[in-house]
């Protein structure tokens, strides 16, 4: 059984020094993807040089202590790339592929539309031109696709759907689009696949008005995986109980 982990860590230097290492070697995944590591290759490596037996995968943003992705992988993956082929999109870190004997993993950071909605438009951008990437990996063997993707995609995955539908990022209608856009392709969204009616299962809280502790949140972060994957999955599971970013670790099994 292969163990994948994903994890919006809000600054990879700031959580180390929680307990990020700790938990991680706790919960010992095979794969640990990190998004919005806020961090040079250099420093992500650094950072996270105290989890012995992993190798380490990272991609920067060009703007400094911004976005960034990394995959720490226990086996060697057969190739890694980096982005998704496109100067409009690669600028800001957010892919990394890892290929593997049965599969590939893609480890992403979304793109927030922002508070005010400004970058809605490049969202909707982003959403079309990385679905067609990931099928054009997907005819070539089945994709696990994993991380911060900015969106709840429907009422049962926040705590307050009716006063954030259409006004707040993360719950737009063309936000949801792209979500549909991933699901109608034929990828899965594993949580919901294994836990179709399960509800108050967040990955994502505000850092204000102690929404963590009264469970006021969002589930924005998901693994996806090609159909072909369907009947080898075995868990999906969000580990609120996972401190030191305003996110929390999701994972699959399979």
């Amino acid at each position: 059984m292969m163990k994948l982990l994903s994890f919006n860590v809000n600054g990879i230097r700031a959580i180390v020094g929680k307990s990020f290492v700790s938990d991680m070697k706790a919960l010992d995944f095979d794969i640990i993807c990190l998004q919005e590591t806020k961090a040079t290759v250099l420093q992500v490596k650094e950072a996270v040089s105290s989890l012995d037996g992993y190798h380490v995968f990272a991609n920067e943003a060009e703007k400094k202590g911004y976005s960034g992705t990394a995959i720490l992988s226990k086996e060697e993956p057969i190739s890694v790339s980096y982005g998704i082929n496109s100067n409009e999109h690669d600028q800001e870190g957010r892919v990394v592929c890892a290929e593997f004997a049965d599969f590939y993993l893609v480890n992403v950071y979304v793109p927030n539309s922002g508070n005010t909605l400004l970058r809605l438009p490049y969202r909707q951008k982003w959403d079309v031109d990385f679905c067609d990437y990931l099928k054009k990996l997907e005819a070539k063997k089945p994709v696990a696709i994993c991380g911060d993707f900015n969106v709840a995609h429907k009422s049962i995955d926040l705590a307050r759907p009716k006063p954030n539908y259409n006004k707040s990022a993360g719950h737009m209608q063309e936000e949801i689009d792209g979500m549909n856009r991933y699901i109608s392709s034929g990828f899965i969204d594993s949580f919901r696949f294994m836990h179709p009616e399960k509800t108050e299962r967040y990955s994502w809280w505000s850092y204000r008005a102690g929404a963590r502790k009264r469970n006021i949140g969002w589930r924005i972060d998901y693994f996806l995986v090609s159909k072909e994957l369907e009947s080898k999955l075995v868990s999906a599971e969000i580990h609120h109980e996972i401190m030191g970013s305003d996110h929390c670790p999701v994972s699959i099994s399979f």
